[in-house]
């Protein structure tokens, strides 16, 4: 394998709206309305030929939020940052910033919907 496995993510929400308020808050981006697609979604910036990988929120009647098992990690510069603005955009923390020795530092979050996701940064 010559790339990094991930490709692009999604995370079903519940209520778009809240969804895009809390993600756009907390990592400050602005996410943009998929066209031509069949389902409710709004993606994250992406950067042609840059590493890691985009994803998107997706509202899909009949499709649970929250209780996943699979984690989102968003980069951040300094995680601390954007995990100070979780409570105020409507999620919880579930564990402050905390060192993962050479790899950096990361935070654990829930956002509105019931998502565990990750804000990693390597300060």
């Amino acid at each position: 394998m010559n790339h990094n496995p991930v490709g692009w993510f999604e995370i079903y929400v519940q209520d778009m709206d809240r969804a895009r308020k809390f993600y756009e808050g907390v990592l400050g981006c602005e996410l943009q309305k998929l066209p031509n697609v069949d389902l409710d979604m709004m993606s994250f910036p992406m950067v042609a030929d840059a590493t890691g990988a985009s994803g998107a929120l997706v509202h899909a009647e009949g499709v649970p939020s929250g209780g996943n098992s699979t984690m989102v990690y968003f980069s951040c510069a300094n995680c601390a940052d954007e995990e100070s603005r979780v409570a105020q955009y409507g999620g919880r923390v579930e564990r402050s910033k905390m060192s993962i020795g050479e790899y950096g530092f990361v935070s654990i979050a829930y956002d509105p919907d019931g998502n565990r996701i990750g804000l990693h940064s390597r300060q």
